[in-house]
């Protein structure tokens, strides 16, 4: 008898638990790096199995989450006689460039950017490997349409705010949402090579608008992008490693803080932090470590600066 192949195992391994009742509907699942540690199989193997299951909708797949287990749906009504039509397979559809780079979202979304291969898209699209590279050279060249994909999704209103500090705001508030749609995003954009993506410079040329005319001198003005995508991009980073860390650890961030507390105050009781031992009395339950309050809080102090900056040049 032939041997199931090992993502066929792992689906009926992860089926089984749901029935179970070991896994229940909003359940995250063993991310692909922990079922290929668990199942000793390769990573694409693993993406196979979690990306089956979400074909079959048993699981879904969630951003800055993980794959969780989906909530059950109910089962439609019987079609007429005569009205059922047989699905068309994926991999029967036409292969193009805009699917590619679609499935690699999905990939790097939730997995993240360390589990996209050519491998693991073709896997996620049930078509050979060899068969993307008509439609995409590499890797490399994937990511970036991804960049490029992810901030094509920025729609800037077509009247803009009055004022340059609300236009600033709204620019960096949808820049810091694309990068918790896509954590991975932090991780390519560079700011002492940037790349040339379209829907990037769209971006820039929003913020560059903003500070026109405000009596900033060109080059100033693009450090103060520079500036302000650094400080968004310096938080976001935090975002994938975030998830990462509680797939692994099982603990949220405020969890993880208070499994700290002890350890904390053996520290400070030794004398030598002063200062960190009245801060820690007085922010200790109270403080918001939280990504999105960093990064409003932060933007709000980075735009005072602007203000004092334009402030003297007038």
């Amino acid at each position: 008898m032939k041997a199931e192949p090992p993502y066929v195992r792992i689906v009926t391994d992860i089926r089984r638990r749901i029935a179970a009742g070991e896994l229940r509907a909003g359940d995250r699942v063993p991310s692909t790096r922990q079922l290929a540690r668990e199942w000793g199989v390769a990573l694409a193997t693993a993406t196979k199995a979690l990306t089956t299951l979400c074909q079959q909708g048993v699981l879904r797949a969630v951003p800055r989450v993980g794959t969780v287990v989906a909530a059950p749906e109910p089962r439609p009504s019987p079609s007429p006689r005569g009205t059922r039509r047989r699905a068309t397979p994926q991999s029967e559809q036409e292969l193009s460039r805009e699917r590619i780079v679609r499935a690699a979202l999905g990939i790097a979304d939730v997995q993240g950017l360390p589990e996209l291969s050519m491998r693991s898209v073709a896997a996620t699209l049930g078509v050979p490997t060899m068969s993307l590279y008509r439609h995409v050279p590499g890797k490399e060249e994937l990511v970036l349409l991804m960049a490029d994909a992810a901030f094509a999704e920025c729609e800037f209103p077509r009247n803009p705010p009055p004022g340059w500090r609300a236009q600033l705001e709204l620019a960096m508030r949808l820049h810091w949402s694309l990068y918790n749609r896509h954590p991975w995003l932090a991780r390519v954009i560079s700011l002492t090579r940037p790349h040339l993506l379209p829907s990037g410079m769209a971006h820039t040329e929003w913020v560059l608008r903003a500070l026109d005319g405000l009596g900033l001198e060109l080059d100033t003005m693009l450090q103060v992008h520079i500036s302000l995508v650094g400080f968004a991009r310096g938080i976001a980073i935090e975002l994938e490693a975030e998830v990462e860390a509680e797939a692994e650890t099982g603990l949220s961030s405020d969890e993880w803080m208070k499994s700290q507390n002890e350890e904390m105050g053996r520290i400070l009781a030794s004398g030598h932090y002063p200062m960190l031992s009245r801060v820690n009395a007085v922010t200790d339950e109270r403080f918001d470590l939280s990504l999105d309050t960093l990064f409003e809080s932060g933007l709000q102090r980075m735009l005072d600066g602007i203000a004092e900056l334009l402030r003297r040049t007038r």
